[in-house]
């Protein structure tokens, strides 16, 4: 069974990120974005409804970027889907992480957790850091 990922997000910040991706990763043929709302006649339900039903034989890994926005909610209707993965807050160091990882992975739902929990440490108040590192150096 293939693993599809969408990265889906109001705007075009979900090409954008696959666009950084790409430029860290390399190929990405599992993964495609979605920009939501970018015409005035976007009809998202219709949109979600096509993706869930183009990959009703894979395990789809769906990242959106606002948990609650109304693209996560859209998807959130799918939930109870077989092999269907809901994840928000679309980041660069989860994607980079994830897709280190993800090639020849059973437990999808262990390492989207794994991956989660790795990728929130990577979110800093850079000033802080820096004021711990100095404070631990003058000892």
């Amino acid at each position: 069974m293939e693993t599809r990922i969408i990265l889906a997000s109001h705007g075009k910040f979900a090409s954008g990120i696959l666009s950084s991706l790409k430029l860290l990763y390399g190929s990405t043929d599992s993964v495609t974005a979605m920009d939501c709302y970018i015409d005035p006649k976007y009809d998202l339900q219709k949109n979600v409804k096509k993706v869930i039903d183009e990959n009703s034989n894979n395990r789809l890994l769906v990242i959106t970027d606002i948990f609650g926005g109304s693209v996560n909610n859209e998807f959130l209707k799918y939930i109870k889907e077989p092999n269907f993965y809901l994840v928000s807050g679309l980041n660069l160091p989860f994607l980079l992480e994830l897709m280190t990882q993800i090639t020849g992975t059973s437990d999808l739902e262990s390492l989207i957790k794994q991956v989660l929990d790795n990728s929130k440490k990577s979110i800093q108040f850079c000033n802080e850091s820096i004021k711990k590192i100095n404070k631990e150096e003058d000892f």
